[in-house]
């Protein structure tokens, strides 16, 4: 391959040839649904039911999958047993059956040839793709070490290609769930309490007094078994706290809104631990017990009084005061919620840890209502020979940030140019499950990567952006037509639960394992994959655990009894925390040894300029990321993102509601596509917000395409965090464009 810049190829160029089933997938939910339920219930005697577990979202809630003697996937419903979602899927989960039905995906292999010119997509067969692939691993390896064969990655699919980097002897594995997403939360809290959150997220919400939520927005990220949760925990009378710029659903449900100034959460954080130590309200006997370095926390926020946060928060002392009271009173049944999505502003692990100590003061960890100690089944592990050691990875290339403890996606990308660190030089990126397009920021470094190595394969359901970019692309099936891992996931109670196919591929596509082991095999590794079908790993799974496939097939999920105590805390009993000291860390010694600071402090951030508003971006309560805008179940619930936008600003700014505008961010880049204006009250003057995962450029994706504006395409300026790499986001700044900048763009 040459050295030329790799351009985009945009996959709807392609005729495409496939079978186009006239598959009759479950619809939307109009107001015919209740009627077509009924239906489908009276009929469903005469449909197969399978287990499975969805993939529309990490939360993996087990469903049955109802199919017609067609192979038509007509309805997924909510195992009634799994404690993931307690029978009732959140409307992602129903709408998956869309994922099948959807025919723009991806329907054969592609490899990318040069055609009169300009680069361009041929079909291949499945052999031709993979003798490629194979070719190309082998020849990195020979010639740079297979270290330098990068996968990026996300989902279930991910934890099979993981298996063959790893025979293949690439540890240089990495995912934006971590560094994009979660990771500043699990070291906050692993400072502390020396425990990972983890997913779900042990969130006693059911039998909590008082719920914090910290711009977490319960109710339109829809983690299913918190929403359900929460709605009882309100309907026994919860306080609900919300901080927050944007009066979000969450917001909606509260007795207390804090419309917060963005990026001084920690200011406030350090003042509601001042209110509890200094009026003492904190769970002393818990602390006591249970606490390290109580004594140099008083003194740190000692000066945090309301008063101080009140010019930086814009909270009013009266109203902090207030709620840090009513968390005293519900303690030890209240959450300060952890959050999900928590890269914000570059200091997010030092936030997380905040949030960490301040339930370690209400005495909420390991207490009912609180957060449970959480427990999972561990799977055993198919026999295979022992890994080769790779010389480098993931963390050596990430080596700078000491608390990272999985790859950081930004660093492998900006290892793949040469000069930023040729010590860990990646030559090769094989993508699986993530639009790393719109999930990465900082765009022209993705591109200038891109166009850096040598060779790019990527595997996806969709001709997702990412597509467009690669060497090689592989239609994966979807999660509805393939076996996959047993899920065990930590909840209050262990239990597993399975995915087996309910209806046959469509199209040319594939299941990542089978992809995974054809390429083991022809790499040499074939000991890795000691099996014909990945169904035989998963029967030998079973039996190990006390179980059976065919006991699997009719149940789905199966619960296990609790082996590792209590949920929560003996009262008054010791118990020894996996920190350095087997304590409560409200002072952190590791971190004060790195240099960083043992108890978090507040700094001030940027702020916008004159005429520019503050990116604040969130997630649709029907959609995952920008998985799902395509599917045609979904986006005939929400098709496009609005940008609310405050009345006030609109009157200055000469805005209306519905009118198209474009988006400049504070380093002149513009949105390729324009975002109809709401005007509402319920967000701060000095921010906007939309939704995540809109603005895709591929025509193939017929009903995304050009559907509001993308948010990641504006995020330029990263914030990132010194404890782990992680890529503080929101602090990009934005104005309004009222006449379209691309006159000349294709419409």
């Amino acid at each position: 391959m040459d050295n030329s810049r790799r351009s985009f190829i945009k996959i709807s160029a392609l005729g495409a040839s496939g079978l186009a089933l006239s598959a009759t997938a479950f619809g939307s939910f109009s107001a015919n649904a209740l009627t077509e339920n009924n239906k489908l219930a009276e009929s469903a005697k005469n449909l197969k039911i399978t287990p499975t577990y969805c993939e529309v979202c990490f939360w993996k809630c087990a469903a049955w999958a109802y199919t017609d003697e067609n192979n038509n996937i007509k309805k997924l419903i909510g195992n009634d047993i799994d404690p993931h979602c307690n029978g009732r899927l959140c409307p992602r989960g129903t709408g998956g059956v869309g994922m099948y039905s959807d025919n723009d995906r991806l329907k054969t292999p592609l490899i990318r040839t040069k055609g009169e010119g300009e680069d361009t997509f041929r079909e291949a067969s499945w052999e031709e793709a993979l003798s490629l692939i194979a070719s190309k691993m082998q020849g990195i390896k020979d010639e740079y070490g297979s270290e330098s064969m990068a996968l990026l990655k996300h989902g279930t699919p991910g934890s099979h290609f993981e298996h063959l980097f790893k025979a293949y002897g690439s540890d240089t594995i990495a995912e934006p769930a971590y560094a994009q997403c979660r990771g500043p939360r699990e070291t906050g809290f692993g400072l502390t309490f020396g425990a990972w959150v983890g997913s779900p997220e042990p969130t006693d919400i059911r039998d909590t007094k008082c719920l914090v939520l910290i711009g977490s927005h319960i109710g339109e990220n829809m983690h299913n078994t918190q929403v359900q949760e929460m709605s009882e925990a309100i309907d026994n009378g919860a306080t609900i706290i919300a901080v927050d710029p944007r009066f979000s659903t969450a917001a909606s449900k509260s007795q207390h809104w804090l419309p917060i100034k963005p990026s001084t959460d920690i200011a406030l954080l350090l003042t509601w631990m001042h209110v509890l130590i200094y009026e003492d309200l904190y769970d002393k006997d818990y602390v006591k017990l249970y606490g390290s370095g109580f004594d140099k926390l008083k003194e740190h926020v000692k000066n945090y009084t309301p008063e101080w946060a009140y010019g930086i928060t814009t909270i009013k002392p009266e109203e902090i005061r207030k709620t840090a009271r009513l968390m005293a009173a519900a303690a030890p049944s209240v959450i300060v919620h952890p959050g999900r999505h928590v890269v914000w502003y570059g200091d997010d692990s030092q936030r997380e840890r905040a949030i960490a100590i301040l339930n370690g003061l209400l005495g909420s960890w390991g207490r009912r209502g609180g957060f449970y100690f959480k427990e999972k089944i561990k799977v055993p592990k198919f026999p295979q020979p022992a890994y080769p050691h790779p010389k480098w990875g993931w963390e050596e290339i990430g080596e700078k940030y000491p608390f990272a403890e999985m790859g950081i996606t930004n660093e492998l990308v900006k290892a793949s140019i040469p000069g930023e660190n040729d010590k860990h030089p990646i030559k090769a990126w094989f993508i699986a499950g993530t639009n790393l397009v719109n999930t990465i920021p900082q765009r022209k470094v993705m591109e200038k990567a891109i166009d850096a190595v040598e060779f790019i394969v990527v595997v996806d359901t969709m001709p997702m952006e990412i597509t467009g970019y690669a060497d090689v692309v592989l239609p994966e099936c979807t999660y509805l037509e393939r076996y996959d891992g047993i899920r065990s996931a930590t909840n209050r109670e262990p239990s597993i639960a399975l995915r087996m196919p309910a209806a046959e591929p469509r199209f040319d596509s594939k299941p990542a394992w089978w992809i995974a082991k054809q390429l083991g095999e022809k790499l040499g590794l074939q000991d890795y994959f000691n099996y014909n079908d990945f169904k035989e790993v998963i029967a030998w799974q079973l039996e190990q655990l006390g179980t059976s496939l065919e006991e699997m097939e009719k149940i789905g999920v199966k619960k296990f009894p609790r082996k590792s105590g209590s949920m929560y805390l003996e009262e008054g009993q010791p118990y020894e925390f996996a920190t350095e000291d087997g304590k409560i860390q409200f002072y952190s010694e590791e971190l004060a040894e790195k240099g960083f600071d043992p108890i978090p402090v507040y700094t001030s951030h940027d702020t916008p300029n004159s005429g520019f508003y503050r990116l604040n971006y969130g997630r649709s309560p029907m959609h995952t990321f920008s998985r799902t805008i395509n599917n045609p179940n979904l986006s005939d619930l929400n098709d496009e993102n609005k940008l609310w936008v405050n009345p006030k600003v609109a009157k200055i700014e000469g805005l209306y509601k519905d009118q198209e505008v474009w988006l400049e961010n504070q380093d002149g880049v513009i949105s390729t596509f324009p975002i109809k204006v709401r005007v509402t009250e319920r967000i701060r003057w000095d921010s906007v917000y939309m939704y995540h995962g809109f603005g895709h450029n591929n025509k193939k994706l017929s009903r995304a395409y050009g559907k509001g504006a993308s948010d990641t395409e504006l995020i330029t300026k990263v914030d990132i965090d010194p404890l782990m790499g992680g890529t503080g986001m929101r602090s990009n700044f934005v104005k309004f464009i009222t006449e379209n900048p691309h006159k000349d763009i294709e419409s």
